[in-house]
């Protein structure tokens, strides 16, 4: 097995990963050096799917404030975001915006050269900054993967799955073991610090926005190593995903898309917002997606439609080309044609539980992006506060960390050691089936932890996952990385499912059938291993 030493491990190559990377290099004299390390390709991350765009409370849009954006956060966040993760984030937005220009990334602008600000449901403003018109996450992706690739200081792994955090008899995080999937070899790495920018969990759903890798990875080394877990009843399903199944997830119809002025309708082309919300298809994505839900429910539809031929050719053309090419693959004109949507499993709001720079509760393991739960977000993130958090909460944690010992350990203890040895031992070669066991337990999150709950549902959900688990390798080492994921995923539709059962009222995303009321005072739910029920954090 091969051993080696870094000052900072990052988990995770999406915006967060790479940002936080290049961040460190800026602030800080690594004397191990930076690894990042990508379960895929570098930049394969879900954050290239984001299209709609990146909130920035900007210097140059002076009819917008914080103190807007943050009231609009609060609002969208049902009564579970932290005021003051709130405030660092909105506040902080205009100068990190800002350094991300400083890397190439281009925000479109308009005739007169100044930027262009697109408005998305929930939000009073237009401060919703975009590039290559529906291809933000992309645009800045491919300037963050360039400045990676061109920085001395990083060490790139690509197709590396990390398995394993390495813990210390005193609790300490000393760094992880790795997976190569190509090779398929072990690696020992120590850090002094470790970054999980793993993303979410979208893959847990038969219907999701996220890519292959988005399996909950970070969210079980963390728990496995001891971390508090926060909110994971809270999984946003994003109302308007491409009704084609053409692979592992479906395509994102961006929210923009209706912020411009795009129309829900039924098959027969009748509008149906007005009846659930007066800000209609700009209400909050829970309350448009449960209205999707309940259009198709009640009219026996397995899609409705997004109309945009009300909205100039040129506009929606050049706003959203992505968005057309794709659609116009699928054989949908949409300047003439009406786009079928339905919901989609698309962002975990819950994660790893940090404080504003990344800390968890293990010592020397921090978490940002999706991965986390700073706070932000509460029961329902408000569209496009998603890569903001990415970028300020990275920068926030390079800077927390150029004040931090940076030598990686040159000693470990027994109980790392033993961890280590785990990996050197043979294991059974049973071979499954993982691509037919992912599918049954999408379907299973699909049908009973997904945008309606009961307890009915989650119970047999529960009961279904934990007999999964039961018939599924119980040793530490799997033989191929599909295993390592579906072992996550299982483990994270555990989680889920109990913290739904847990949370007995109806708040944000999470919403329960037999328990339709939103309870008075609003609290954290918090999850750690060896603990049997789940926690509630009063707030105050």
């Amino acid at each position: 097995m091969k051993y080696s030493r870094y000052s900072v491990i990052v988990i995770g190559s999406g915006i967060a990963g790479m940002y936080s990377a290049l961040k460190l290099t800026e602030h800080t004299n690594m004397p191990d050096g930076i690894l990042l390390m990508s379960k895929y390709k570098l930049g394969d991350g879900n954050s290239k799917f984001a299209q709609g765009g990146i909130v920035g409370v900007l210097r140059e849009n002076p009819v917008d404030s914080c103190v807007s954006h943050i009231n609009d956060t609060l609002k969208a966040g049902a009564g579970l975001s932290d005021i003051n993760a709130v405030k660092f984030i909105s506040e902080s937005s205009d100068e990190v915006i800002h350094d991300l220009m400083g890397y190439g990334i281009e925000f479109d602008k308009d005739k007169k050269g100044g930027l262009c600000f697109t408005l998305e449901a929930a939000h009073s403003i237009r401060r919703i900054l975009h590039a290559g018109g529906d291809a933000t996450g992309r645009k800045i992706d491919e300037g963050l993967c360039k400045a990676v690739l061109e920085n001395e200081d990083i060490t790139v792994y690509e197709d590396t799955l990390a398995v394993e955090l390495l813990i210390s008899k005193d609790g300490e995080c000393r760094g992880v073991i790795a997976y190569n999937t190509i090779s398929d070899e072990y690696e020992v790495i120590y850090s002094a610090h470790t970054i999980l920018a793993t993303g979410g969990t979208g893959q847990l759903y038969k219907y999701t926005t996220n890519p292959a890798g988005a399996t909950g990875d970070g969210l079980i080394l963390a728990y496995n190593a001891g971390a508090e877990l926060r909110d994971l009843e809270f999984i946003q399903f994003h109302p308007t995903s491409l009704a084609v199944d053409n692979g592992e997830n479906r395509f994102l119809i961006s929210e923009a898309v209706r912020g411009e002025g795009a129309k829900l309708v039924d098959k027969s082309g009748q509008e149906f917002m007005s009846k659930y919300h007066d800000k209609r298809e700009l209400a909050p994505r829970d309350i448009v997606t449960r209205a999707i839900t309940s259009e198709m429910c009640l009219k026996h539809l397995d899609k409705v439609y997004l109309q945009t031929s009300c909205i100039d050719r040129s506009t929606i053309l050049n706003r959203f080309p992505t968005i057309a090419g794709v659609c116009s693959k699928n054989g949908i004109d949409i300047t003439k044609t009406p786009i079928p949507v339905s919901p989609a499993a698309h962002y975990s709001m819950g994660g790893v539980k940090t404080d504003l720079n990344g800390c968890t509760t293990i010592k020397g393991l921090y978490a940002i992006g999706e991965a986390s739960s700073t706070g932000l977000h509460g029961a329902n993130r408000l569209a496009s506060n998603s890569l903001l958090e990415c970028v300020v909460c990275a920068w926030s944690l390079a800077d927390y960390l150029s004040f931090a010992n940076l030598v990686a350990p040159r000693k470990i203890d027994g109980t790392i050691k033993e961890t280590i040895e785990g990996y050197e031992q043979n294991i059974d070669d049973v071979v499954y089936d993982t691509d037919h066991l992912k599918t049954e337990l999408q379907q299973l999150m699909w049908d009973n932890v997904g945008i309606v709950r009961n307890e009915e549902g989650l119970s047999a959900a529960l009961n279904k996952i934990r007999f999964l688990k039961s018939t599924f390798r119980g040793t530490k080492r799997c033989l191929n990385m599909e295993e390592y994921e579906y072992r996550s995923m299982l483990e994270a539709a555990e989680l889920i499912t109990i913290a739904a059962l847990n949370r007995r009222e109806s708040r944000g995303a999470h919403y329960r059938k037999d328990y339709p009321d939103t309870a008075e005072c609003g609290e954290h739910s918090i999850m750690k291993k060896g603990e049997v029920k789940v926690a509630y954090q009063v707030l105050h």
